[in-house]
C-alpha cells in the first residue's frame, strides 16, 4: 500500500468512526469507494478494528476480519474486566489503595463493549505497598514480567491479562515537568464511593494526565488515531462540565498547552465533520503514519530535531545508545542496573557492560540496530 493510499484509507476509517459515534449509518456511495482490506490495515495499526466494525455492522456489512477483531476485543474487555475485579477486591481486603487508569476509564466512555480495544490494564498504586502486591498478583496465577524496574511493574496471566502496577504516572525526572507535576498526584486524587480504597482523579485532573501521557507519546515516538477519539469522547461525555480555564492553567505548567489545544480542535473537527485547517491536516499526517505507540522512525527523528544542529545532534543520541548510566542521580541508572544486575554489582566490570551492549547489538538486536541505522541517515 502507498502512503497516499494508506493515508485515504484512514480518512475513510475516521468516516466509518465518525458515523458510529455519531449514530449515522455510513453512506453506500461512500462504503462502495472503500477497499475494505485496506481500512483493515490502517485500523489495525491504530487499535481501531472493533469500533469500525460497529460501523459497518451499521451499514449490514459482516466482514471476516473486522469481525473477528470486534470478537477479540469483546473476550478480551470481558476477561481483563473480570481480573480487575479479582484484583481490585484482594487490595480492598489488604487495604491498599489503588486507582484505574487511561483504557479501563475511557472504555466505559465509549457505546458499546470492545468498541475501545484494550492493550493492557494500567492501574496507580500505593507504592508503599508494592511488595504486598506482588504477592497478591503471584497468588492470583499471574506471572512477573517486569518488577521494580521502572515506573510500572508488570504481571501477564494467560490468555490476555497484562497488567501495569505504576508506582508513579511518569519516570522519575527532575527536569520533566509532566515527572514533577504528577510526582505527588496522591494528595489530589480523590476517594471513590464505590469502594474503600479505590481512588480517582477529579475530572479535570484525568484530562490532564491523558493529554500529557498522550504528548509524551506524540513527541517522541508519536501517538495513533485511537488518541483522537479518545479525546472526543472524553469531551463529549462531560460537555461543558470540564473546567477548561483551569485546564489551560494547569497545561501550561505541564508544557503542553498548545499540544493539548491542537489536538482537541483536531478531535472534534475530524469526528464532528468539520474540514481540517492545513495545520491540522499536517497534525493529522503525523498521527496517521504513526501507528497506536507510536514508530521507532519517529522517536529518532524527534530526539535529533529538538537539538536544532543535527551534526551534532546525531553524535549525541549515538553516544546516549552506545552508554550506560553511571550515576545513580541518572533517571536510567536504575533500569540498567536492574537488567545488567552482574555488571553493576562490582563498578570495575562496567567498562565490560559496553561491549556486551556491542555484542547484541551485532547479534540478537541486529535488526533494531540496522532500523537506527537507517532512521539516522533518513535524517
Amino acid at each position: 500500500m502507498t502512503k497516499h493510499d494508506y493515508k485515504q484509507n484512514a480518512y475513510y476509517l475516521m468516516y466509518l468512526i465518525r458515523c458510529v459515534l455519531n449514530n449515522r449509518t455510513p453512506a453506500k456511495e461512500k462504503l462502495g469507494k472503500m477497499d475494505l482490506s485496506g481500512v483493515f490495515a490502517v485500523a489495525k495499526a491504530h487499535s481501531l478494528t472493533a469500533i469500525a466494525a460497529y460501523a459497518l455492522e451499521s451499514a449490514g456489512i459482516y466482514d471476516k476480519d473486522f469481525e473477528e477483531e470486534k470478537n477479540k476485543a469483546i473476550r478480551k474487555t470481558i476477561i481483563l474486566d473480570a481480573e480487575r475485579e479479582n484484583v481490585f477486591a484482594e487490595f480492598e481486603k489488604a487495604g491498599i489503595w489503588y486507582m484505574p487508569l487511561k483504557g479501563i476509564i475511557i472504555k466505559d466512555l465509549y457505546p458499546q463493549i470492545g468498541m475501545r480495544q484494550m492493550g493492557d490494564n494500567d492501574i496507580l498504586i500505593d507504592n508503599t505497598r508494592q511488595k504486598d502486591i506482588k504477592e497478591i498478583m503471584l497468588s492470583n496465577g499471574f506471572r512477573v514480567e517486569s518488577y521494580n524496574i521502572s515506573k510500572h511493574d508488570v504481571y501477564y496471566k494467560d490468555p490476555v491479562s497484562n497488567f501495569q502496577m505504576h508506582v508513579s504516572l511518569f519516570d522519575k525526572n527532575e527536569k520533566d515537568p509532566r515527572y514533577c507535576y504528577f510526582k505527588e498526584i496522591e494528595k489530589r486524587i480523590i476517594s471513590d464511593s464505590n469502594s474503600n480504597y479505590g481512588r480517582a482523579f477529579t475530572d479535570e485532573d484525568f484530562y490532564l494526565y491523558i493529554k500529557a501521557h498522550e504528548y509524551k507519546h506524540y513527541s517522541t515516538g508519536g501517538t495513533g488515531i485511537r488518541s483522537i477519539v479518545d479525546t472526543y469522547m472524553i469531551l463529549t461525555h462531560f460537555m461543558n462540565k470540564l473546567n477548561m480555564q483551569y485546564i489551560e492553567t494547569e497545561c501550561e505548567k505541564l508544557g503542553i498547552a498548545e499540544y493539548e489545544k491542537q489536538s482537541r480542535e483536531l478531535a472534534m473537527h475530524l469526528l464532528g465533520g468539520v474540514k481540517l485547517t492545513a495545520g491540522e491536516c499536517e497534525m493529522f499526517d503525523y498521527i496517521i503514519f504513526s501507528g497506536t505507540y507510536g514508530t521507532f522512525e519517529n522517536v529518532i527523528n524527534n530526539k535529533v530535531n529538538k537539538s536544532g544542529d543535527f551534526y551534532f545532534a546525531k553524535l549525541k543520541y549515538i553516544k546516549s545508545r552506545l552508554f550506560v548510566a553511571i550515576r545513580k542521580s541518572d533517571p536510567k541508572y536504575k533500569a540498567y542496573s536492574t537488567r545488567y544486575k552482574w555488571f553493576y554489582a562490582n563498578r570495575v566490570r562496567l567498562p565490560l557492560l559496553f561491549f556486551y551492549r556491542l555484542g547484541l547489538a551485532l547479534t540478537s538486536r541486529q535488526s533494531r540496530a540496522k532500523a537506527e541505522i537507517k532512521a539516522l541517515r533518513k535524517i
